[in-house]
């Protein structure tokens, strides 16, 4: 592996991200054309030093604001939606670590992260009554090490991944997780996802056979829940970010197609399409929701800091709540601006040879990842009756 950058601080970060951003966005449409998967671009990124910027500074991190977290992800989806998704569990465990580790496992895993190793997951599993009842077995043997048993699916980043952190259910059925070697005997990653969007994630399956754990690479996740936490809304906020990055990608090409590439409609009596005034309307409407999915990614992202520095159950459950508005909010932006795309560009961005269709394919398959209803539902509550939303990781 590439010598690892360690960065300095938020601006670096954001630098190095908008650097990044310009780079991958080259050959994006052709990587999701061939689904050609980016392990040239992910070595980049580890390179880069931003997979470790939130490393806590006691252990040489440059510990950066959630604000800023959220920037690189919505600046890096912009340009790859795909590849913007890969590192998002990378920083979910990584915060994990700082929730449960000890400090010798965080001063271990801090290290490899520093050193540009990379986190993928194996969380979900398919075919259970829902995506809470995890079945993978953690069985402890009478050493204290552990072993593995199940079956995972989405499994985003674990095809890249160094280390591969494991949900699963202790002998007393609370949920651990377990921090996995890519190459341990016993550890299976297929890619098999065939999703219709975000075609580069390798979100497939991950099937663990009678894996070797040793006792200091588990940790207790069944705790993070039992406090005031910030776990779901850090874990959302990417996901929102990644959303709101998708709709500024979309946005940004509809622009240039229409400037560069479409015609005027022959009743306008226009030379360009740029001067159609229901273009422009419908260009301002558009450019106001991005607007406000991004302003909403920012209040949330300052919302987790607030609450980070002072949590408690009140600070925890509002930052929730204004992730959970800012997920909602970039959800519908980014599948409203990536079929607006073709309703502004005209006959000739259908073409399947140009790749714009990859904007709303990713934003229909992002936004699946959990139900923004029930975001609604609980946002509701909360203005209501002041009900603060439950501690199940996905708020």
């Amino acid at each position: 592996m590439t010598a690892v950058t360690v960065l300095a601080g938020d601006a670096e970060a954001l630098g190095v991200a908008a650097e990044l951003a310009a780079d991958f966005r080259k050959d994006a449409a052709e990587r999701d054309a061939g689904r050609r998967l980016p392990h040239a671009e992910l070595e980049r990124l580890s390179a880069s030093g931003l997979l470790g910027v939130t490393v806590p500074a006691e252990f040489g991190g440059a510990d950066v604001r959630t604000e800023t977290l959220a920037e690189i992800f919505r600046l890096l989806a912009s340009a790859d939606a795909s590849l913007a998704q890969i590192p998002q569990s990378h920083f979910v465990y990584v915060n994990v670590l700082r929730r449960q580790g000890t400090h010798a496992q965080q001063e271990f895993f801090f290290g490899e992260v520093l050193r540009g190793r990379r986190f993928g997951n194996a969380q979900s599993e398919a075919g259970t009554k829902h995506v809470q009842d995890i079945r993978t077995r953690l069985a402890r043997r009478p050493d204290g090490s552990y072993v593995l048993d199940g079956v995972k699916h989405y499994s985003t980043g674990a095809l890249f991944a160094h280390w591969i952190p494991v949900l699963a259910r202790a002998d007393d059925d609370t949920l651990h997780v377990a921090y996995v070697p890519r190459d341990t005997p016993g550890v299976t990653v297929v890619d098999d996802w065939d999703g219709m969007g975000q075609r580069t994630t390798a979100s497939g399956t991950v099937r663990l056979e009678r894996v070797p754990v040793p006792a200091d690479r588990v940790l207790p996740h069944h705790l993070t829940f039992q406090g005031p936490q910030l776990h779901g809304a850090v874990a959302q906020l990417l996901h929102a970010a990644i959303d709101a990055g998708i709709a500024s990608g979309a946005l940004a090409e509809a622009v240039e197609f229409v400037r560069t590439k479409s015609r005027p409609w022959f009743e306008s009596g226009l030379e360009t399409a740029a001067e159609d005034p229901l273009l422009i309307q419908r260009f301002g409407e558009l450019a106001i929701r991005l607007r406000a999915a991004e302003a909403l990614l920012r209040e949330a992202a300052r919302a987790v800091d607030s609450a980070r520095d002072d949590l408690t159950d009140d600070s925890a459950a509002e930052a929730s709540i204004a992730v959970a508005t800012a997920k909602v909010t970039a959800a519908e932006t980014a599948v409203e601006i990536g079929s607006a795309l073709f309703e502004v560009a005209g006959t000739r961005s259908a073409l399947d040879s140009l790749g714009l269709h990859r904007h709303w394919r990713d934003a229909r398959t992002h936004t699946l990842h959990d139900p923004a209803r029930w975001k609604v539902q609980h946002i509701g509550r909360y203005v209501l009756s002041g009900t603060r939303p439950p501690r199940h990781g996905l708020l």
